[in-house]
């Protein structure tokens, strides 16, 4: 069932599975499936446009990422390319002076905080950490509606076609309130279903010729028969504002890239 003005999806639902309870193993052992063909997948099926959408996405928080001491969790990161775009904006040591406030008067150079990438497939992380090598970053198993973070922790949390397979999209959004610090932002990346005349050819390409393709690469059809059905499943912008509104954010926006058929929602805590 498509989400629409007066039906919002409560999360994700996978084929056969009809109770919340059942959705995280069953996201879990799927992506754990598909981990080493994941990659090649994405580009090939995106067209190579999912870089641009990373590399987007991370020079819109720059003004965070470039804060040595602003602590950032790139969450269900995956095989971690946003990670990775998002470190491409962090401080290098060559940069940070000791005449920045709170830097040793010597002029010794300060560490960044290292950025945090977190997932709940193991496999998936395991393919990202030979990325990370010479990168400041951390990795860790996390689920997403129960974060190992204190309360107003975080100054910033991103997404990238992770937040529609959260079996409570509610729950996952008030618990990305609860970590953030007051002031700190959400950025959450993901896929969109357009309308008019676009939309009939991205739901056409989306629903005959993507799961053919990404069965053919990666051996298992049911996963990429999954990613339409979420798709269509997940809140259109209007009401994924309205929900990310109703958890206690502000300055709600939605950018829309490649003819909406992806964007970034991006709020803030009070």
């Amino acid at each position: 069932m498509a989400a629409d003005s007066t039906t919002i999806a409560p999360g994700a639902r996978p084929d056969g599975i009809s109770s919340a309870d059942e959705v995280p193993e069953n996201i879990r052992a799927m992506f754990d499936t598909i981990a080493p063909t994941y990659d090649r997948a994405n580009h090939l099926l995106s067209f190579g446009l999912d870089r641009m959408w990373w590399s987007r996405a991370a020079r819109t928080v720059q003004h965070i990422l470039a804060r040595p001491d602003a602590l950032i969790l790139d969450l269900c990161s995956g095989t971690g390319d946003l990670t990775l775009a998002l470190s491409q904006h962090r401080p290098k040591l060559s940069h940070i002076s000791g005449s920045r406030r709170g830097a040793p008067e010597s002029g010794e150079s300060v560490q960044p905080v290292p950025l945090l990438a977190a997932d709940f497939s193991p496999r998936m992380l395991a393919l990202a950490r030979p990325k990370f090598a010479g990168h400041n970053i951390i990795t860790f198993e996390a689920d997403a509606l129960n974060l190992p973070f204190p309360d107003a922790s975080l100054d910033l949390v991103t997404f990238a076609f992770g937040f529609r397979n959260l079996a409570d999209y509610a729950a996952g959004l008030t618990e990305l309130h609860r970590v953030l610090k007051p002031g700190g932002e959400i950025a959450i990346l993901e896929c969109n279903q357009p309308d008019g005349l676009i939309g009939w050819s991205y739901s056409l390409y989306f629903r005959r010729v993507l799961p053919v393709l990404g069965g053919l690469i990666s051996g298992k059809p049911r996963a990429y028969a999954y990613l339409p059905d979420s798709v269509e499943r997940f809140p259109r912008p209007p009401q994924m504002k309205q929900m990310i509104a109703a958890a206690g954010f502000i300055r709600t926006e939605w950018t829309g890239y490649t003819f909406g058929t992806a964007g970034l929602y991006r709020a803030q805590k009070p």
